[in-house]
């Protein structure tokens, strides 16, 4: 969810000043519209904001279809860090979860098109690694398809060097809508089945796209009052810093 899309000259000027008033964020993410790598849009967007602010770490979310042919441009732009959702890696479960891809001008349905999703996700997350790209996997939890299966996805990213996995409760919408989301406790009993096998994220709390701030403390949902309070505190900090 995001309250707009931005053009890429929109996205640089929104960092602009989200950065002047809290110079203590380091890190600018894309997250969409859609998946963001069928958008040249978003290389352009991510162009802009390393060229004015090369300090900053890029990071970009995708469903990796099309990661394999975007590598090299998010080389290019500066992408550092890359989240990848990666539900299944049996075809047969996948096809429950996605039943469609539209992939180089063709539609492909059912295990076809989740075969080549994961062929892609794979070969994507393994040149991610191998370019030095810190890799996160999201896998969304949904109780009835997946559940069993997470621990396999947690085993085959370890083999292709992955620094952590993120399990996340499915939000219940869409072709899911009537579907029960998991509970906290099965979240963690996952998480801790997986633990073994990669680093697990336990600090999620699935922020709009257009979110700024700190962990647990979304800046663009508070007040104007309290912005203004740590928009002073963390000038004042960088000020005793330098």
């Amino acid at each position: 969810m995001t309250s707009e899309v931005l053009t890429p000259q929109e996205a640089l000027e929104k960092t602009r000043q989200v950065l002047k008033d809290y110079p203590f964020i380091k890190v600018v993410a894309v997250a969409g519209p859609g998946d963001p790598l069928a958008n040249d849009e978003t290389f352009e967007a991510l162009e802009l904001i390393k060229n004015e602010f090369p300090e900053v770490t890029l990071c970009l979310s995708t469903n990796g279809l099309a990661l394999p042919d975007r590598i090299d441009d998010l080389l290019r732009v500066g992408v550092s860090t890359l989240t990848v959702t990666l539900n299944a890696i049996d075809p047969e479960i996948q096809a429950q979860i996605v039943d469609h891809i539209a992939y180089k001008g063709k539609s492909y349905k059912g295990v076809e098109a989740a075969e080549i999703l994961i062929k892609n996700q794979l070969e994507g997350i393994r040149l991610a690694v191998e370019a030095g790209m810190v890799v996160k996997i999201n896998t969304v939890l949904i109780p009835t398809i997946n559940r069993d299966h997470i621990v396999e996805v947690a085993k085959k990213v370890r083999e292709l060097g992955v620094f952590i996995m993120n399990i996340m409760p499915l939000i219940c919408q869409a072709k899911f809508a009537d579907m029960e989301p998991p509970t906290n406790e099965e979240r963690k009993e996952i998480q801790a089945i997986c633990e073994p096998y990669v680093q697990q994220m336990r600090h999620c709390r699935q922020c709009r796209s257009d979110a700024y701030g700190l962990l647990g403390k979304d800046l663009s949902q508070m007040s104007e009052e309290r912005r203004n309070v740590i928009k002073m505190e963390s000038i004042k900090k960088v000020e005793h810093e330098e």
